[in-house]
């Protein structure tokens, strides 16, 4: 009996964190989308947005690690290896935020959502790029598959928006770059930063980052606008969503797994799309869904994949040497724990 209730306990947490998140992470979106579009809120400056994110979560995470210590710090970083790993991971972050966000200006939810659906597509060939991964020609075929639905669900996009399609595209090569990144930077010297801790490291350089650009491009604008002076209950709030996803991915992880996760992003994405087209009114078309649904059985193969591959190598555990078996905790989640929180941030 006990060990029903503790299972049973253990299953209606790890809903309630699953459900949290799924809340979060749609509420982020639409916000976002929201904020940017011209048609509604109308404040289409997506660096202002992800610098007025960085800084409130840099903020947060500062007082969780510093002030509260609800999060140890177990690294502190010398500045040496601040400049050569966060600093490059900071700055893809910077772009693939920056540009994520540019998109919601051109193109409507439920079509990022199925663009959305590539990801594993640049994460995979970029990691064979940097021969991080192996060529499996089974896998490739899996990724042309995943590829062909969204061409197809492209194709039946009514509001098909070209420069939107590229920010897209751009913001997903740069965070599967960063992705990729985090293993090889991080990951070979044994570090893993949960969602708080990459926070408080990676934010603040990417509000540096973005600071250029922005006084070069959007500065003047605001200047002269009278959105110079935003909203602080919508960006205050909508700062908090961003910040609250975090700690959601932070508990998800922390009590299931990537995997999971990554699972359930594929649920959050068919809730978007139905939220889309029934609460906002977007058009989404039978083409459109039925090339996302191609590229969602590609997905799931995926992940499917991935499972057997970890169960794997949990089964080869016990068979392992120590530093070894070190060395296959670092890389059993293969580059979704560590980035999960930031892809789903904005």
């Amino acid at each position: 009996m006990a060990l029903s209730e503790g299972v049973l306990k253990k299953v209606v947490l790890s809903f309630t964190y699953l459900t949290i998140w799924l809340f979060l992470s749609c509420s982020v979106i639409v916000y976002n989308k929201y904020i940017m579009d011209r048609k509604l809120y109308n404040w289409p400056f997506p660096i202002s947005l992800t610098m007025i994110h960085m800084a409130f979560c840099s903020t947060l995470a500062y007082l969780l690690v510093r002030v509260f210590k609800v999060v140890e710090d177990t690294y502190s970083m010398p500045r040496d290896l601040y400049l050569n790993t966060v600093v490059p991971i900071g700055a893809l972050y910077a772009l693939s935020l920056w540009l994520y966000n540019s998109a919601y200006i051109y193109l409507s939810v439920s079509f990022i959502q199925m663009l959305k659906a590539l990801t594993p597509v640049a994460v995979y060939s970029i990691a064979v790029v940097f021969k991080k991964d192996p060529l499996n020609t089974g896998i490739m075929v899996n990724m042309l598959s995943i590829s062909l639905g969204v061409a197809v669900a492209a194709y039946g996009e009514v509001k098909f928006h070209t420069w939107g399609v590229i920010l897209q595209l751009l913001g997903l090569t740069f965070e599967a770059t960063r992705l990729v990144m985090i293993e090889i930077l991080l990951g070979s010297k044994g570090i893993k930063l949960n969602p708080i801790l990459s926070l408080y490291y990676i934010a603040p350089c990417c509000f540096v980052f973005l600071s250029l650009p922005w006084m070069i491009l959007e500065y003047p604008l605001l200047r002269e606008a009278s959105s110079f002076r935003p909203d602080f209950v919508i960006f205050g709030t909508n700062a908090l969503c961003a910040f609250g996803l975090n700690l959601a991915v932070f508990l998800v992880v922390g009590k299931t797994s990537a995997l999971t996760l990554n699972v359930a992003g594929v649920v959050k994405d068919w809730l978007l799309i139905a939220f889309s087209w029934s609460v906002i009114k977007d058009t989404v078309t039978a083409v459109n869904l039925v090339g996302y649904l191609l590229a969602f059985l590609g997905v799931v193969y995926y992940n499917h994949y991935k499972l057997k591959v970890l169960k794997a190598a949990e089964a080869q555990k016990n068979e392992l040497p120590a530093d070894e078996e070190a060395g296959r905790l670092l890389l059993e989640t293969e580059y979704e724990g560590t980035g999960k929180n930031s892809e789903t941030q904005d």
